[in-house]
């Protein structure tokens, strides 16, 4: 649960999975190599299969994004195994992790679904010298060669700045993600904290979903039926929220196009086709493009780089992005994620517009 400061302290649930996932797997003798930094290769040579976990294939991003892996590890060249999906399930990703270790593999790319569960599967990586790449989400501890993710800081300011100069006074909801997650936590905050400094006319309502499409639609009708003057909505995740929000709305006779009285102004983040095609058709107004493209290749690329024994400082990239060190130590690679509206929803270049 998120603490007062926005800060996250792990929930009893969360350690007792990380400590039984820990006891469930098999103790090694400690294998790792330490990288030697610069872009000397005493590592691996690059060699080997890797793993790649997905959280979950129930969202359009996330499908988006398995269809991108295999076409960027063979761009990358790497050899990567066929995917395999957690489902949701921060217990299954720890055995998936620990399968994939057994198979052999020379490194893993694991897109986390609970930032402090992660640490049990990440510990046995480490023990037998695997490199592990997080995509998406940051781990709360652990040894990860890089994080691959946009700043989800900038998510939750980027959605509270649309819907603070779109709607002068009045009740706006964020659909939140699972806050055992950094990346639902990092955009509910800076929402939270976005309007209390920049919108006070603005009142914010919130909505736990836990990245469950079910649960934000009964949510957000119960919601609604209390708030009818509901003025704005913030998704946090289009590919789960999407569909379920423009449904629950169209059944209560509250789905007003662009430019109609009554509309309600919704901002998003994903960057799927489905949310550029509501926007195109006015049902919603702007989305944060999170780049499923790139996680994908820059997941092949940092993880070939490790198997290398390559390292990296924290600074700007040659590919438009910024490496920045957390405050756990772990480096993470921000990459872009641009606002589309009306006005730049056709652009070529954005990755929902290519799949």
């Amino acid at each position: 649960m998120a603490d007062g400061t926005g800060r996250f302290a792990p929930s009893r649930a969360a350690r007792a999975l990380a400590a039984a996932a820990c006891a469930a797997l098999a103790l090694t003798a400690c294998g790792s190599t330490e990288d030697t930094g610069g872009a000397d290769a005493s590592g691996g040579g690059g060699e080997g299969q890797v793993g790649v976990i997905l959280p979950l294939l129930t969202s359009p991003f996330w499908q988006s994004y398995n269809d991108y892996v295999p076409k960027m590890a063979e761009s990358e060249g790497v050899d990567a195994l066929k995917t395999v999906n957690s489902n949701s399930d921060p217990s299954q990703q720890i055995t998936d992790i620990n399968n994939q270790l057994n198979q052999g593999v020379k490194g893993l790319i694991v897109a986390p679904l609970d930032s402090a569960a992660i640490e049990a599967g990440l510990d046995q990586a480490e023990r037998k010298g695997v490199p592990v790449v997080a995509v998406d989400v940051a781990p709360d501890q652990g040894k990860v060669a890089m994080v691959v993710r946009a700043n989800n800081v900038a998510y939750g300011e980027k959605a509270c700045q649309y819907l603070g100069e779109q709607i002068p006074s009045g009740k706006v909801v964020q659909i939140m993600g699972d806050l055992a997650s950094v990346n639902g936590r990092e955009r509910s905050e800076a929402f939270r904290s976005c309007v209390e400094e920049n919108f006070p006319e603005l009142e914010v309502l919130e909505i736990p979903a836990e990245w469950k499409s079910d649960t934000a639609a009964s949510k957000l009708d119960t919601l609604l039926n209390a708030n009818p003057d509901l003025k704005g909505i913030y998704m946090q995740a289009g590919g789960v929220y999407l569909a379920p929000t423009l449904q629950t709305l169209k059944s209560k006779g509250m789905l007003k196009k662009a430019g109609e009285d009554g509309h309600i102004t919704i901002v998003s983040n994903d960057g799927i086709p489905q949310e550029y095609e509501a926007i195109r058709n006015g049902e919603i107004d702007a989305t944060v493009s999170q780049p499923a493209d790139l996680y994908a290749k820059f997941g092949m690329y940092y993880i070939k780089a490790a198997m290398e024994g390559k390292t990296f400082e924290p600074g700007p990239t040659d590919h438009g992005s910024e490496i920045v060190k957390l405050p756990s130590g772990i480096l993470e690679d921000q990459l872009p994620a641009p606002l589309v509206t009306k006005e730049n929803v056709d652009d070529p270049e954005l990755w929902g517009n290519t799949v």
